[in-house]
């Protein structure tokens, strides 16, 4: 079967339903007749997680940059999803923050900010909110399978359909948002396209999480407390982390790179916590009530495909982690495909999608972003013990000594706060971490001690202070 293009309008299929793919439609919604998704699954009415989207368990942090990018696609998306119960959480005031450099103070005003949220209550907003839009629809249960086209143009996607049915649809564009899965590098070459080049980092990083009820009065205003991993210590890393996620629910993520990963084993899960390189987060969940068995994942690695270095066909994008996938750890997938996205709008906004440019001066464009989010995931994850991939060169070894340095400032500079933070919030690309007064700042270093104890609130000492929660006995 064959479902080809009128004379005159104009078709964009964008393949995957996920956050990627449904920002990627927003985007191109006024530029086309038609913007169609497609997606293996069937894509859920309700908050649930999808076989397609294993880690919709876990807990997502969209930072600042990339809320602003998705209310820019899509106007007062992010309060839509405040009120379905996500948190805006204020930074650096909202984050007890534990570096290789120690204690971060919580002194300084809040300029940035994350949202706090359930991956697949987030997906749910925002896919809502594209499909009411008048040119988009959506075929669930559909699998593509190739690209209809040649190295110069590619014409449509072959699929397989809900009965199982080969099936041609045609299109002006495809946008490849299948995720970590993509195909696309095999279909290129199945058409006569170009090899494209990879590089992967992996550090063996396997994450759990689980849910837990928030202790009284701290379901609200809770603080996202992150202890970090050091890579300089020559062992494994482990990571422990809670944020709220609303409905006086805490999510609770660890992580740990190879040789040293957390397991589903639900007795062994605060124990891990409290190995961290500081026990804050076991300490307070023993306050804390689970209300969720533990999730785990772990394909984690993170994989570059240099979409923008080659001569793809016209008619063809690649977007969010189909083209660079990161260590969801470091939480700057969905802001990057965010981003991503933003500049595939700005790209139809001067150029046609029917143009022989539009491919690859999107692709360019959404590259960006990308790759300033690849620098922060592999520049950590290349120095753990057992990392696999691109090893660090002398520049990376610098530039990681420079970064070390200006977190160890940041203990005490506002400026050099702010500037990491517009880095880390993806508000800012990394040259503002190179002005003079952050130069100046990183000269000089801290002027106080680094912290010996985490900066915690009245309040948050007080949760500290109560008994452990009761827990039910557990079950042999």
């Amino acid at each position: 079967m064959t479902h080809p293009l009128s004379s005159s309008a104009t078709r964009a299929v964008v393949l995957g339903g996920g956050l990627s793919g449904t920002l990627a439609a927003a985007a191109l919604a006024s530029h086309v007749d038609e913007v169609l998704i497609l997606d293996h699954d069937v894509l859920p009415d309700e908050p649930k997680a999808r076989r397609r989207l294993p880690h919709g368990d876990h807990a997502h942090m969209l930072w600042a940059g990339g809320a602003d990018a998705m209310d820019q696609l899509l106007p007062g998306v992010i309060q839509e999803c405040l009120d379905a119960g996500a948190h805006r959480i204020p930074v650096p005031t909202g984050m007890v923050s534990y570096a290789p450099a120690g204690w971060f103070r919580r002194s300084w005003e809040p300029t940035h900010y994350l949202i706090g949220a359930l991956r697949q209550e987030l997906d749910l907003v925002v896919r809502r909110r594209v499909l009411a839009l008048p040119t988009v629809s959506v075929r669930s249960g559909v699998k593509a399978i190739g690209l209809v086209g040649n190295a110069a143009k590619v014409r449509g996607v072959r699929v397989r359909n809900e009965d199982q049915e080969p099936e041609t649809i045609s299109a002006d564009l495809v946008v490849d948002a299948t995720g970590r899965g993509s195909k696309s590098p095999i279909w290129l070459e199945e058409i006569g396209g170009p090899r494209i080049r990879e590089i992967t980092v992996d550090a063996g990083v396997r994450y759990a999480s689980r849910l837990y009820k928030a202790p009284a009065g701290a379901d609200k205003d809770w603080p996202v407390i992150h202890i970090q991993a050091d890579p300089r210590d020559g062992t494994p890393g482990r990571v422990a982390s809670i944020i709220s996620v609303g409905g006086g629910r805490w999510h609770v993520s660890l992580s740990g790179t190879r040789g040293g990963e957390p397991t589903a084993q639900e007795d062994q899960f605060e124990l891990f916590a409290r190995n961290a390189r500081h026990p804050l987060v076991a300490d307070v969940l023993a306050r804390a009530e689970p209300i969720s068995s533990v999730a785990v994942y772990g394909r984690t690695a993170n994989r570059r495909r240099f979409y923008d270095r080659a001569r793809l066909p016209a008619g063809f994008v690649v977007l969010g982690d189909a083209a660079t996938s990161l260590n969801p750890v470091y939480g700057h997938g969905m802001s990057a495909s965010a981003l991503g996205a933003l500049a595939l709008r700005a790209v139809a906004d001067s150029t046609s999608v029917l143009s022989p440019k539009f491919g690859l001066n999107a692709q360019r464009r959404i590259a960006r972003p990308a790759a300033d989010a690849w620098l922060l995931a592999v520049g950590q994850d290349r120095f753990y013990p057992g990392s696999i991939g691109a090893k660090p060169s002398i520049v990376d070894r610098i530039a990681a000594r420079y970064i070390g340095r200006l977190t160890y400032t940041a203990t005490d500079s506002a400026v050099v706060v702010k500037s990491l933070t517009d880095v880390m919030t993806m508000q800012k690309r990394a040259g503002v971490l190179f002005g003079l007064r952050v130069l100046v700042a990183a000269a000089r270093g801290p002027r106080r001690p680094v912290l010996d104890a985490p900066p915690l609130t009245p309040f948050e000492l007080e949760i500290l202070k109560r008994a452990p929660a009761e827990r039910p006995a557990a079950k042999h």
